[in-house]
């Protein structure tokens, strides 16, 4: 169960919306490894952020995360940001992305988004974003 965007926005209006993943599957994907609080960190291409593109992540903002429907699904804490380019990501942030089981396999599935999503290269710069689940709209549906 989710929510409506505008009724989260209420509770959290300084809150960026934004959505995980590029397809209906992976969204619910990341949604449900960020409520087993198996997924703590996700990261994005530095060209997508900025004018015309996706908020800067800001730590201690709380932001919501829609469902493929754009519903609000959960409100996460950002607690860390840094950016390093795409060869510079280590096994601790890849694991911690809570997608893959080891750096190598983080660095094949984020390969292949990138390129699916404006194109890859290894010295791509990323932002990368640790966060913590503040409310999962899912689990009881009140605000």
């Amino acid at each position: 169960m989710s929510l409506a965007i505008n009724l989260a926005k209420e509770r959290y209006p300084e809150a960026e919306p934004f959505t995980f993943g590029d397809s209906r599957a992976l969204c619910d994907e990341l949604l449900a490894l960020v409520r087993s609080e198996r997924k703590t960190a996700t990261c994005g291409a530095l060209r997508d952020y900025g004018e015309g593109g996706d908020a800067l992540p800001v730590v201690g903002r709380q932001d919501i995360a829609l469902d493929w429907d754009g519903n609000a699904a959960l409100v996460i804490e950002t607690v860390e940001v840094t950016q390093r380019r795409y060869c510079d990501v280590d096994a601790d942030f890849a694991l911690a992305e809570g997608e893959n089981d080891d750096l190598a396999g983080w660095q094949a599935a984020h390969r292949a988004y990138f390129e699916r999503n404006g194109g890859w290269f290894a010295e791509m710069e990323l932002i990368c974003e640790r966060f913590r689940l503040v409310k999962d709209f899912g689990e009881d549906g009140d605000v």
